[in-house]
């Protein structure tokens, strides 16, 4: 095992969160291939460098709190990573309900007052399309948003 490609390996993963296969295409691009690859990983998870039930929880929780991602974006950007169906219910446990419901509540009246002075039906699907492209439900969004004074 190429002790140089193993530092770098274990500083990448140091420095944030990452998956197998990021690991992975990233020894590739350091042109370290097969099985090498392969014990490389090994090691890093040996080490606890690398844990994709962390880096799903850490991934759902922050894509939430800070830039208020709704749980079918952060799904799908789980699943898209390749993480096991494991791994992306232990990421997705991490939003609480009522936190969630509050975010989406907040998102709601933000974008509600930037829209001042436009017709209300107009407003509504402004709100819920800025809303759905945050990835949160199309039913929760409009359950909020008829609940709304307009």
């Amino acid at each position: 095992m190429n002790k140089e490609v193993l530092r770098k390996a274990a500083s990448f993963c140091a420095y944030q969160e990452r998956t197998h296969r990021e690991v992975r295409l990233r020894l590739q691009d350091w042109d370290t291939w097969g099985d090498e690859a392969e014990e490389i990983i090994a090691w890093l998870i040996a080490e606890n460098y690398v844990n994709e039930e962390r880096f799903a929880k850490v991934f759902a929780g922050s894509k939430f709190r800070v830039k208020q991602w709704g749980r079918q974006k952060i799904l799908f950007e789980l699943k898209n990573r390749g993480l096991s169906p494991y791994c992306v219910n232990k990421g997705m446990a991490e939003i609480e309900d009522d936190a969630y419901l509050e975010t989406l509540t907040d998102l709601l009246n933000k974008k509600r007052k930037e829209l001042v002075g436009q017709v209300p039906i107009v407003v509504q699907q402004k709100m819920a399309r800025f809303a759905m492209g945050k990835g949160f439900e199309t039913d929760l969004i409009w359950d909020i948003i008829r609940a709304m004074k307009m």
